[in-house]
């Protein structure tokens, strides 16, 4: 396993946000759902294609909140252009499992 250092991580802005709307995305290769992801004022709402499909339906996501790497820069996705990472961890059949925080906080704080 390739070790980063304590700078290295720091770079990254893991940052917790409220799914706003969910939408399909049939021109993926994999199914996925386009997500709006609201990070509070000092990021604001960003966009992400998720392949989440397998465990998550459209009105589950809603209101959720995720957490997500926000410094990647943009990636266009077939015709859609991402603007940030949702992350999550793969099951053993390959379904994506959200990393989520267990109890509410406030949009757009960072990963401790």
């Amino acid at each position: 396993m390739d070790q980063i250092s304590w700078e290295e991580f720091e770079k990254v802005q893991l940052r917790v946000g409220t799914v706003l709307a969910v939408n399909e995305f049939p021109e993926a290769r994999k199914p996925a759902w386009k997500l709006t992801v609201d990070f509070g004022s000092e990021i604001g709402t960003r966009k992400s294609s998720a392949q989440i499909t397998d465990l998550y339906a459209a009105d589950d996501l809603v209101g959720k909140q995720v957490v997500a790497v926000v410094n990647f820069p943009k990636k266009q996705i077939g015709p859609f252009m991402s603007e940030c990472l949702v992350t999550g961890f793969y099951r053993d059949d390959g379904a994506v499992v959200l990393a989520v925080p267990d109890q509410p906080v406030a949009n757009g704080v960072r990963l401790a």
